[in-house]
C-alpha cells in the first residue's frame, strides 16, 4: 500500500471550490453557453493599447531592464501616487489625497489576493465575518478556507441593511463573543451577485455601526470595489471607505481585472495604517510584490489618458449586453409565474429568484437539464450564502452577461427559459397526481 499524502486542514476546508468547476466550463466547453462564469468581454480587452504601452515602457533600455526586474512588496512608490491620484478621481477629490500617505497603500495580483491577504492577517479558526446574503461567493470560499463562522446579514434593494447589521452585532456581544468579530464584508457596487449597491444613505451609517461596536478589539469593514466603475445610468457614489474620517476601520480593495484586463491581474487596496505590516508581511511570503511590468503598463494608462477612454467603452458593452439580458428576460419569462429579477444598473450580473420549490443547486433537475439538455450554464444562488446556514434560499441563480455576445445572450435565455418551463411543468404534473 502506497503512503498516505496527508493534507492541512485549510487545504481540507479549501477543496471543492465551485469557482474553478464554473470558469473550467466557461473556457472548456464551447457547445455550451455559459451565463456563470464572470469572465470579461473579449472584444473590449485592450490588445492594441497595451501592444503600444509595453513597447513605450521598454523603449529605453536602462528604463525597460529596471521595470523587467523586481519590484518591492507594497508596489514602488511612484506607481502608489499614481494610483493614489486615480482613486482622487473617483472620490471626486481635487487634492489628489494627498493626506492619505502613500504607506497605506498596497499594490496587489487583483482584488483577490488583498482579500485573500486581509483574511490570513484578521482571521484565525473560529472568528467571525459578518456579510450580506447574498454576496461574493468566492469570497466565501477563502473565509471558510480560514475557518472563519460566517454570519448573513439581510439586504435590500438598497444593499446591506444597517438595523439588520446592528441587531447582528448586539446579539454577538450578548453572547459575549463580540471580540471574535474580525470584519464586516462588503460589495459596495453592482454587488456580485445581485447587481445592487449599496445606496448613499447607508454608507456613512455602516461605517458609524461598525465604529460603534469596535469596542476592546478593533472590528474592520472589508469594501470590495471590484465593480465601481461599471456603472451605466447609475451616479458615481463616494465609497465607504471615503466616511472613515479616521481610517482606522475600512479597507478598501479595487481592481482593474473587470475594467481594463483580468490578465495583466493588477489591483490595490487602502488599508488602516495598523494593518499595512501584516498584510506586507504576508504578501512577501506569497510573493515579494505582483508583477512590476503589469503595475507599470496600468500606471502609464492611468497617467496618459487612456485608461479612461477604455472605461467609457467597456461600459458601453457592458450595458449593451445587460439591456440584451433584461430584454431577453422580459421575453422569454414572462407570464412564469413566481420568477422575478433585478435589473442591474451597472456591473455584470442579473439575480433571478425562481418559485421556492424550484431548487437551482448543482444537484438539481434544472441544472442536469441546463447543463446536459439545453446546454446553458448559470451560478445556483445558494453558493452566495454561508454552506452552513440552514435558512438560505435555494432558488436563485446568478446570470453573467459579460463573456457572451448580445446574440449569444439572447439564446442562453432562451435555453434557461426551456429549462425551468420543463421543470415546472414537471413539478405541476407531479402535483396533479400526488395532491398530497
Amino acid at each position: 500500500m502506497s503512503p498516505v499524502l496527508r493534507f492541512s486542514q485549510q487545504a481540507r476546508r479549501s477543496a471543492d471550490q465551485a469557482i474553478g468547476y464554473l470558469m473550467q466550463q466557461a473556457v472548456e466547453n464551447v457547445s455550451c453557453i455559459s451565463l456563470a462564469a464572470g469572465l470579461v468581454d473579449e472584444q473590449s480587452l485592450p490588445v492594441e493599447t497595451t501592444r503600444v504601452t509595453v513597447a513605450d515602457i521598454l523603449q529605453e533600455l536602462s528604463a525597460g531592464q529596471r521595470v523587467l526586474q523586481y519590484g518591492t512588496t507594497q508596489g514602488p512608490e511612484p506607481l502608489r501616487r499614481v494610483f493614489r491620484s486615480y482613486l482622487a478621481s473617483l472620490e471626486q477629490r481635487d487634492d489628489e489625497l494627498r493626506d492619505l500617505p502613500l504607506s497605506q497603500i498596497v499594490l496587489t495580483t487583483g482584488s483577490q489576493q488583498l482579500l485573500s491577504l486581509v483574511t490570513q492577517a484578521l482571521f484565525d479558526p473560529g472568528d467571525i465575518c459578518l456579510v450580506a446574503a447574498p454576496t461574493y461567493f468566492v469570497y466565501l470560499g477563502v473565509l471558510q478556507s480560514a475557518g472563519a463562522r460566517i454570519i448573513p446579514i439581510q439586504t435590500d434593494e438598497d444593499g446591506m441593511c444597517p438595523s439588520a447589521l446592528e441587531a447582528a452585532l448586539g446579539e454577538i456581544e450578548d453572547r459575549g463573543e463580540l471580540e471574535r468579530v474580525r470584519l464586516v464584508y462588503v460589495v459596495s457596487d453592482f454587488e456580485n451577485p445581485s447587481g445592487i449597491s449599496v445606496s448613499a444613505e447607508r454608507r456613512p451609517k455602516l461605517v458609524e455601526i461598525v465604529k460603534q461596536y469596535s469596542r476592546d478589539s478593533r472590528i474592520l469593514l472589508l469594501e470590495d470595489a471590484a465593480y465601481r466603475e461599471l456603472r451605466f445610468e447609475a451616479e458615481l457614489l463616494p465609497s465607504l471607505w471615503s466616511f472613515d474620517e479616521a481610517r482606522d476601520t475600512v479597507i478598501l480593495s479595487q481592481t482593474f481585472s473587470k475594467s481594463f484586463s483580468p490578465g495583466i491581474r493588477v489591483g490595490f487596496g487602502v488599508l488602516p495604517q495598523q494593518l499595512v505590516k501584516a498584510v506586507s508581511d504576508l504578501k512577501g511570503n506569497e510573493d515579494f510584490g505582483s508583477a512590476h511590468l503589469n503595475q507599470h503598463i496600468v500606471a502609464r494608462v492611468l497617467k496618459t489618458g487612456q485608461y479612461a477612454t477604455h472605461v467609457n467603452s467597456v461600459r458601453a458593452a457592458y450595458q449593451s449586453k445587460r439591456d440584451a439580458m433584461l430584454a431577453a428576460i422580459d421575453r422569454e419569462f414572462v407570464g412564469i409565474p413566481g420568477v422575478s429579477w433585478v435589473r442591474p444598473k451597472g456591473g455584470m450580473y442579473v439575480w433571478m429568484k425562481l418559485p421556492a420549490h424550484i431548487p437551482t443547486g448543482f444537484d438539481s433537475e434544472l441544472f442536469r437539464i441546463t447543463t446536459h439538455v439545453e446546454k446553458v450554464m448559470y451560478v445556483p444562488g445558494e453558493l452566495s450564502y454561508p454552506a452552513d446556514w440552514l435558512a438560505r434560499p435555494r432558488c436563485e441563480m446568478r446570470l453573467s452577461f459579460g463573456l457572451q455576445s448580445p446574440e449569444g445572450i439572447r439564446e442562453g435565455i432562451a435555453r434557461l427559459s426551456r429549462a425551468v418551463k420543463a421543470v415546472m411543468n414537471t413539478d405541476a404534473a407531479e402535483v396533479r397526481v400526488c395532491p398530497s
